[in-house]
């Protein structure tokens, strides 16, 4: 028998379509004829459910698989919502809820399927067309004149069909935003862990595998904040480490962000997994360290740049901390504390714990930090307390001069310190004589009692400058 499709027609804007008058009895005889029917399809459910699944596995690749691995769960599935949805057009009043939660259901579970979302409203509209023409057949068998009545009808039915697709949906849309954020909070936590140095070693390859990175590979991280950005620009800037894989992370209060860098190891894992997964950025709303998502950078060699889902051997170049600073790409006045590398995820702890020390070790006005490269100044950060004394130990008559005084005299020796001792050099940075750095290096020496030529008084005056600068007044 030919399909009857309903016919959606709108009336032209200010004419009104005449209302036949024996509508309301039409529509009684209509809903009449459809009830009949109905029934008889709930007699006949078993072999409608048969009907509908053989459909689903012809015409639904998607379901084509769960239909042959999983048959006796789509069964239950489809008689349930069959039983339901037909019922609802007999006693809507009594089903219809009922018919709402069973389609509810289904989008929640098929979604953690992960079944595709077109697939499973095809589904449905399979489904509504296999009910629509069992309705027309079963009239048409009883008494084909009747068949004219169901049009009345058949906005109706196609209507319910479309309003349970559209509950379907909701509910799959809502699993899996919850299914994402779920896959992203345990990314989270995982990243968490690694940084705080609390993961533990039993977890390290489950770690490995949803992170896409090797349980033993070579790692630095990457410790940056940047400078306050403009409002209306994107708060989630970070440096830029073109040719190395990096995991990003905000810091325990947000205001920078750690990267773990992969600097060289096998990994027999398929890419992403990561935020969320790798490539984007997942907020956290948890605190500590870890607080977003994988990043892999694009380009350069072992850049991590292939698709999801493609196996990669080797990440990375092999390359020490120094590398990271000089491939890092940051705004003018960012700060950048860089840990030494480290063999293992199981060591990320300690190596963002020596990227703290590293950022502390950075100056105020910028820059970026090798912890390795700058193990004197890590010193004094890391004891802070012994830092101050020692400035005011060291420094203490300097820092009382007068302050245009003061700063001479600090810029002179700083600047000499870092010219290796060349008076002539430091002049040159100074913008004065050599003979005027002379004279006042000679001031330092009488105020501070130290002498430029003592090994042990240099270094005492070099690390009290350094406290100086990098310890908060």
């Amino acid at each position: 028998m030919q399909h009857l499709v309903p016919a959606h027609v709108r009336p032209l804007p200010g004419l009104r379509p005449p209302v036949p008058a024996a509508r309301p009895a039409v529509d009684a005889e209509a809903l009449s004829v459809l009830h009949r029917a109905a029934r008889t399809l709930m007699a006949g459910l078993p072999e409608l459910t048969e009907r509908l699944m053989t459909l689903l596995s012809e015409c639904e690749p998607a379901y084509r698989t769960a239909v042959r691995t999983d048959p006796e769960n789509v069964r239950d599935e489809v008689q349930r919502s069959l039983r339901l949805n037909v019922g609802s057009l007999i006693r809507p009043g009594e089903l219809r809820e009922a018919a709402h939660r069973c389609s509810w259901a289904i989008g929640r579970a098929r979604a953690e399927d992960g079944l595709p979302l077109d697939a499973l409203l095809r589904a449905f509209r399979l489904g509504g067309g296999m009910v629509w023409q069992g309705l027309v057949d079963e009239t048409a068998r009883r008494d084909p004149a009747d068949v004219r009545l169901l049009v009345h009808v058949a906005a109706d039915v196609w209507n319910f069909v479309d309003d349970h697709c559209a509950i379907v949906a909701d509910a799959y849309r809502q699993t899996e935003r919850e299914l994402t954020w779920r896959r992203e909070n345990r990314l989270r936590l995982m990243t968490t862990a690694l940084l705080d140095g609390t993961a533990r070693i039993a977890d390290l390859p489950a770690t490995a595998a949803a992170l896409g990175l090797p349980e033993e590979g070579r790692y630095a991280v990457v410790l940056a904040r940047l400078p306050a950005v403009r409002a209306g620009a994107d708060v989630r800037v970070r440096p830029h480490l073109p040719g190395l894989r990096v995991l990003w992370s905000r810091d325990h209060d947000g205001g920078g962000s750690y990267g773990i860098v992969l600097l060289g190891g096998d990994l027999d894992v398929p890419h992403g997994g990561g935020e969320p997964g790798h490539g984007h950025d997942g907020g956290l709303g948890a605190r500590g360290p870890g607080r977003a998502a994988a990043v892999p950078e694009a380009g350069g060699p072992g850049g991590g740049d292939g698709p999801d889902g493609e196996h990669a051997r080797t990440h990375g170049t092999d390359a020490d901390a120094g590398e990271i600073a000089r491939r890092l790409a940051c705004p003018p006045g960012s700060r950048i504390g860089v840990s030494p590398v480290v063999e293992g995820l199981a060591a990320i702890g300690d190596a963002r714990r020596l990227a703290d020390t590293a950022l502390r070790a950075c100056p105020r006005s910028g820059g970026t930090v090798v912890l390795e490269e700058h193990l004197p100044a890590a010193l004094v950060v890391s004891a802070p307390a012994l830092g101050a004394a020692l400035a005011e130990r060291v420094l203490g008559p300097l820092l009382r001069l007068d302050a245009s005084d003061r700063d001479i005299m600090l810029d002179t020796l700083t600047a000499w310190l870092a010219c290796d001792g060349s008076a002539q050099r430091a002049a040159g940075r100074l913008y004065c004589h050599r003979n005027t750095v002379l004279n006042r290096l000679r001031r330092c020496e009488q105020l501070t009692g130290r002498s430029l030529t003592r090994p042990a008084d240099v270094v005492e005056l070099s690390l009290a400058l350094a406290a100086r600068n990098l310890l908060d007044p």
